[in-house]
């Protein structure tokens, strides 16, 4: 998961991280209300030019919209038979826009960041006892997870049709689904070998200390 991370001193990495998280929420908000198809084209221009920006590492992350191409021509074919032409196009291109942008988040920004700049806005759930760390943790987690489970997606799609196996896509869903279990043991285990997990305590009441006074005289009566 923390190969991900794009480890170069591009421009884009010194922005701070509350403030392309603030831009890819602005972004996501204003690209909903945009029903202009072009508009949004110009729009994942914009984000393909910001990739180019930080070099071929960056642009070798487009692959990722590889195992996404069938999802799009489905969601552009129902939205065309539904709605029309232009509404479906500016769906698929609003889609691609934001996974680009919010992909090219955590190429350029270190986990410890993106926790830091969660934080604060979780600050009022100290006031029912939940710890604001774990849940920004668990956030950048999540985001840090879905781009690794489209490269593992996209592995096995490699690999069954090198073996010749179809069109029957669906078949994957079982070993992705190990896939996605297995990747999560690792990060629970290396969290906890880390010190990140605390451990369980015991919910068994020990027996209470007995006064030395009192075990001076069993002592005392035992010898006799």
């Amino acid at each position: 998961m923390i190969s991900l991370y794009l480890a170069q001193t591009g421009w884009l990495h010194r922005w701070p991280a509350g403030l392309k998280l603030l831009v890819l929420a602005l972004a996501s908000i204003g690209l909903y209300f945009v029903s202009i198809a072009h508009w949004v084209l110009f729009a994942l221009l914009g984000v393909l030019s910001l990739y180019a920006s930080l070099g071929r590492p960056a642009l070798r992350q487009l692959r990722l919209l590889r195992p996404l191409l069938l999802l799009f021509a489905l969601m552009f074919l129902v939205q065309w038979w539904s709605v029309g032409l232009e509404a479906g196009l500016t769906l698929v291109l609003r889609m691609c826009t934001l996974i680009l942008l919010a992909n090219l988040v955590t190429l350029t920004t270190r986990m410890d960041a993106m926790m830091d700049a969660i934080s604060p806005l979780l600050a009022p759930l100290r006031l029912i006892r939940v710890e604001p760390a774990r849940i920004a943790f668990a956030v950048a987690l999540v985001i840090r997870f879905v781009p690794v489970l489209l490269s593992q997606l996209h592995s096995l799609r490699e690999a069954w049709n090198a073996r010749g196996g179809g069109r029957q896509l669906w078949r994957l869903a079982i070993p992705m689904t190990l896939q996605a279990i297995r990747l999560s043991d690792h990060v629970a285990e290396g969290l906890a070998a880390r010190g990140g997990i605390r451990p369980r305590t015991d919910n068994r009441r020990q027996a209470p200390e007995r006064p030395a006074t009192q075990t001076s005289n069993l002592q005392q009566g035992d010898n006799t």
